[in-house]
C-alpha cells in the first residue's frame, strides 16, 4: 500500500541559481512502473563526476524537488550530476512496499531508478564508486529501498523522515507511519535487507538517518528502527560510539555508530519537515571537504494536529528582498498558500493539484 500523505514542500521564494536546464530522460533501460527521470548536469563537471539521486516527498515531483533543494546549486559548484526521479502514480508517492520494488531486479520503482543510475554511469561518465541517494519522506523511504535492493550501485545515502526498508509489508502502512514497529528485532530488519538480493556479499552503502522528534506524520520511532536495521546490516552495535549535542546546529543531536558506517541526526522539536542539510551530506559523501551547516527549507514543524492523510504547506522561506518577475521552468507558480511568483518567465503555469501548479513547456 502506498503512503498517502499529501504535503507540499515546494520552494517558496527560495533563491535558485542553477545554471543549466533540468532535462527529462527516456529510454534509459528497464522501467516497469514508468518512473519519470529528470537529470541536472552542470555546465562544468568533475572528472569523473559523482552522481546524486534526489527523491521527492509524497505529493511532490522530480522538478519540484529540483526547485526545493539546493542540490543543483551545489552541483554547479562541485561538478556532480543529479537525478530527480518522479513518482509515476497519484498521489505522487514512491513504491516502497511491493515485493517487486523490494527485490533486486524484480521490477517496481526501484528497478527504474536503478536503470537510470546505470544509464548515467554508462552515458555520462559517472564515477561508479561515487553514487549516492537522498530523499525526504516518501523519498526518504525510497532511499532505504534503493540501498537495500541495489546496494552495489550506491556508496552512501541520507534518509530524511523515512521508515526502514520493507517496513510496510512487515507492519502495514499505518503501523509504519504511526511508529508501531518497535517490536521488530534488529536481526529481522537486517534479514529483510539481506533477503532483497540473496547471495550479495559486497560492500554496503553507508547510511545517515535524519528525523524530527515531534514528527506527527511519520513517527520518530522510525529513527530508531532504521538505526537498528542498518547497524545490523553492518554487523555493528546499535549503541552509539559517540554522541554530540547541538550538532550540526542548535537542538540537533548527532550519533555515530560503529566507525561511522551509520550516522543519525535527531532534530529536537522539529516535525515532519526536517530541513535538508546539503552541505553536511556532500561533505560526508566526500564530494566536498566542507562541513558548514547552512540548511534549506522551513525549520518549524507542521501543525501539531497533522496526521497521516492530512495536507499542509510549510511557511514561506524568503532569501531575497524582492520577488522574481516570473518563475523559471519547472518551478512552482501557484497553489494553496503559495506566495511566490504566479507567472512564468519560461513555459506556462499548469495546474497539478490544489496545492501545486508548475511552469512547464
Amino acid at each position: 500500500m502506498l503512503l498517502t500523505i499529501l504535503h507540499v514542500l515546494a520552494a517558496t521564494g527560495v533563491a535558485f541559481a542553477a545554471q543549466q536546464q533540468l532535462v527529462k530522460v527516456t529510454n534509459f533501460g528497464p522501467n516497469p512502473t514508468g518512473v519519470g527521470m529528470y537529470v541536472y548536469k552542470p555546465s562544468r563537471l568533475a572528472n569523473p563526476p559523482p552522481l546524486l539521486v534526489a527523491m521527492h516527498y509524497c505529493g511532490g515531483s522530480g522538478p519540484g524537488y529540483f526547485s526545493y533543494s539546493k542540490y543543483a546549486d551545489k552541483a554547479d559548484q562541485y561538478g556532480f550530476i543529479v537525478i530527480y526521479p518522479d513518482a509515476p502514480r497519484s498521489p505522487q508517492c514512491f513504491d516502497v512496499a511491493s515485493s517487486a520494488t523490494l527485490t533486486h531486479d524484480a521490477g517496481g520503482d526501484s528497478q527504474g531508478i536503478a536503470s537510470m543510475v546505470k544509464y548515467a554511469i554508462s552515458n555520462y561518465g559517472v564515477d561508479a564508486s561515487r553514487v549516492f541517494a537522498s530523499g525526504t519522506s516518501s523519498g526518504g523511504m525510497m532511499t532505504n529501498v534503493m540501498i537495500g535492493s541495489y546496494p552495489e550501485l550506491f556508496a552512501a545515502a541520507s534518509s530524511y523522515s523515512g521508515v526502514p526498508f520493507a517496513c510496510f509489508p512487515t507492519k502495514t502502512e499505518t503501523g509504519c507511519v504511526q511508529g508501531n514497529v518497535a517490536t521488530v528485532a534488529a536481526s529481522k530488519w537486517g534479514d529483510l535487507v539481506r533477503g532483497a538480493e540473496p547471495g550479495y556479499s559486497g560492500r554496503r552503502p553507508k547510511m545517515t538517518v535524519w528525523h524530527g522528534t515531534t514528527d506527527t506524520v511519520v513517527n520518530y520511532v522510525n529513527y530508531d528502527e532504521q538505526i537498528k536495521q542498518w547497524t545490523n546490516v553492518f554487523g555493528i552495535s546499535a549503541t552509539a560510539t559517540s554522541t554530540s549535542n547541538n550538532n550540526p546546529q542548535s537542538n540537533y543531536i548527532k550519533r555515530v555508530y560503529g566507525n561511522g558506517e551509520v550516522i543519525g541526526y535527531t532534530a529536537t522539536g522539529v516535525g515532519h519537515v526536517v530541513p535538508l542539510h546539503e552541505d553536511i551530506e556532500l561533505a560526508w559523501y566526500g564530494i566536498t571537504g566542507q562541513t558548514n551547516t547552512q540548511t534549506n527549507g522551513p525549520t518549524s514543524s507542521g501543525p501539531s494536529s497533522s496526521t497521516p492523510g492530512s495536507t499542509w504547506t510549510p511557511p514561506p522561506t524568503t532569501t531575497s528582498s524582492s520577488p522574481r518577475a516570473g518563475q523559471t521552468l519547472y518551478g512552482q507558480c501557484g497553489g494553496q498558500n503559495w506566495t511566490g511568483p504566479t507567472t512564468c518567465s519560461q513555459g506556462t503555469c499548469k495546474y497539478s493539484n490544489p496545492w501545486y501548479s508548475q511552469c512547464l513547456n
